[in-house]
């Protein structure tokens, strides 16, 4: 019998391997920049064209490679950052595994013009399929300058897996935000089909925070900046104000790199315990600066995910610092949240937060005194208090809160005259959350949000879909000023926007006019409504693959419902559960949740052994 094991050839296995690295055109994007940080190029250009697909460009004038560097940079397992085992546990540059450039080649065409200082001339490498097909020498600047073009062109497969133009734009753009935030004293700069999406001067990192979240942002910040022998962190943090429905602008880098970890996401959130709504969540660009050795980054193919050798330790440092920039700068209340109300509302602790009062709490923490006596960093007290063995509970809970007059003119808005299939009696509320509704053989117990959720889904799936909503223009058109980022986001969704009853015209750069909203936006409140709107379309999560158009009546449902702990009048709670049972599928909320639990006479009857 003829031997049937045998090797891929390379071609194939780098496409295999590319799967691994290159998962769409921003993977690209990472890679490319990280690589142009690691040449020490002071100025990087990226220009993509048609969401990526058909173009990455990146231009830098970093060092350059010779000619031999340039083709064996595309070579599998290529680097010039590992020379022994022990160099992979000292790594402080971004790309280093020597699989992207091939990963690249593999499901791409390549071209690179590069060349080194000390050369006069430099050298042009044309790749396709993993194989040189061109190499010459060629006049170009000093740098290099590498364009990938038609991505999966030789696996189609693959590139009917890529989603939406404005989608893959949408990657591209955090991509190139998390490495020109890890580098503000490089100037990066971001063109899209010929149009300018970002010009980024090089600078300090608050000069690059505003540059990219928005002017808003300049007098929002608070810094953070504490180093020990163990580990340091700077950067800086949003006021409570600032805090949002949605996890949005949380940045999280350790050594220059960006990672995801809601565990030290947790540690921040919980800084700000009693000084946001448990359902907000804080802005943050922090920088951990930590011996390579205590971290694992090659844990994930794309590097974001990391391990710490001692998860805890980071954890406590991360609140503590938190807690006392938020002290430093007035922003923390400065006393027990649970003295009485009367005590708080003495002078003495409503005065000025004084130099002697910033002594005090830098000095009255054993938790900082521990952060900041030299090799004091492991000898953390254990504190109950801060016990993380809960901390995922943090993400699970969702929802948004709005004030009465908005909660009132949404729930009476178009009040439906129609007759219940059930005859109700009695209708009160329990928890400011439930609604229990009285019927001839039992009651019914009803999630207030998630019964208006059912409810303003169907009313605005119907008139998205075989109407335009109606709009209410507004008496003073309010002005939406986005990131560049949001704003690529908002000229997408502009159409659809239209349908569900919102006006808004562009108005210059990264500028909108709201001259219109749906009917049952509170007047006063759409600049709030549009900006959480965008929020929840950006952190929209399904298994399912909806529409740009279900997404946003999915997300505008879930915005303009009351929400749990609402107290709602007699009146209120009639007209939600007649409109409630009047829908076409009443059980389920739009993303599958049940609306309403059937407590029948029989049933309750068993329940006591009659």
């Amino acid at each position: 019998m003829a031997d049937i094991i045998q090797l891929l050839p390379d071609n194939i296995a780098n496409q295999i391997a590319a799967g691994e690295v290159i998962q769409r055109p921003a993977s690209a994007v990472k890679e490319l920049l990280e690589n142009a940080v690691d040449a020490g190029a002071t100025e990087i250009k990226l220009i993509i064209a048609d969401a990526g697909k058909s173009l990455v460009q990146v231009i830098d004038n970093g060092k350059g490679m010779s000619e031999t560097d340039a083709r064996m940079a595309f070579e599998r397992h290529a680097t010039s950052k590992i020379k022994n085992i022990e160099d992979l546990f000292h790594i402080k540059t971004m790309g280093f595994r020597g699989e992207a450039l091939a990963s690249i080649a593999a499901v791409a065409q390549v071209e690179v013009k590069t060349r080194k200082p000390e050369n006069e001339t430099g050298t042009y490498i044309e790749i396709e399929n993993s194989n040189v097909v061109k190499q010459e020498v060629c006049a170009c600047s000093v740098g290099t300058n590498i364009s990938m073009k038609n991505l999966f062109f030789n696996v189609p497969a693959r590139r009917n897996f890529l989603k939406s133009n404005a989608a893959e734009t949408r990657h591209i753009i955090d991509e190139f935000i998390r490495v020109a935030m890890a580098f503000p004293q490089i100037f990066f700069s971001l063109t899209s089909n010929g149009q300018q999406v970002f010009y980024l001067e090089a600078g300090g990192i608050k000069q690059r925070i505003v540059q990219i979240m928005g002017n808003s942002y300049n007098a929002k910040m608070v810094s953070v900046k504490e180093d020990t022998d163990y580990m340091n962190i700077q950067g800086f943090i949003g006021k409570p104000e600032t805090a949002k429905k949605t996890r949005g602008d949380q940045y999280f880098f350790v050594n220059n790199r960006f990672i995801k970890s809601a565990y030290l996401n947790h540690a921040v959130n919980t800084a700000f315990e009693n000084m946001i709504a448990k359902d907000s969540f804080p802005s943050y660009v922090l920088f951990i600066d930590i011996d390579p050795s205590q971290v694992d980054i090659n844990v994930h193919p794309t590097k974001q995910e990391i391990k710490f050798e001692d998860e805890k330790i980071i954890y406590a440092f991360v609140q503590a610092a938190v807690k006392h920039a938020l002290a430093q700068f007035s922003v923390a209340p400065s006393l027990d949240f649970t003295l009485n109300a009367d005590i708080q509302n003495l002078d003495a602790v409503s005065k000025p937060f004084t130099q002697e009062k910033k002594e005090t709490v830098t000095t009255s923490s054993n938790l900082y005194k521990t952060f900041t006596q030299k090799n004091q960093a492991h000898f953390i007290e254990k504190n109950n208090t801060s016990e993380l063995k809960h901390w995922k509970e943090f993400y699970e809970h969702e929802s948004s809160v709005v004030n009465r007059e908005e909660k009132e003119q949404a729930l009476l808005y178009q009040q439906q005259t129609q007759v219940s299939p059930f005859t109700f009696h009695t209708f009160f509320q329990l928890n400011n959350t439930y609604i229990v509704a009285t019927t001839n053989n039992g009651f019914k117990l009803i999630h207030q949000q998630l019964a208006h959720e059912r409810i303003l889904y169907e009313r605005y799936s119907n008139a998205a879909h075989n109407k335009q909503m109606p709009t209410q223009k507004t008496l003073f058109p309010a002005t939406l000023e986005l990131s560049s980022a949001d704003a690529a986001l908002m000229n997408d969704l502009l159409n659809d926007l239209n349908f569900i009853g919102y006006h808004i015209e562009p108005f210059g750069s990264n500028t909108f006019v709201i001259q219109g909203t749906p009917a049952d936006v509170l007047q006063g409140n759409e600049k709030h409504a549009l900006e959480l709107l965008i929020e929840q379309f950006k952190h929209f999560s399904s298994d399912v693959k909806f529409s740009k158009r279900e997404k946003l009546i999915r997300c505008m449902s879930r915005q303009q419902a009351i929400k749990e702990g609402q107290p709602l009048s007699q009146q209120e709670m009639q007209v939600l559960v007649i409109d409630l049972f009047n829908c076409q599928a009443p059980n389920v909320s739009p993303s599958g949740n049940a609306t309403y639990i059937d407590f029948k006479e029989d049933y309750l009857l068993r329940l006591f052994g009659k």
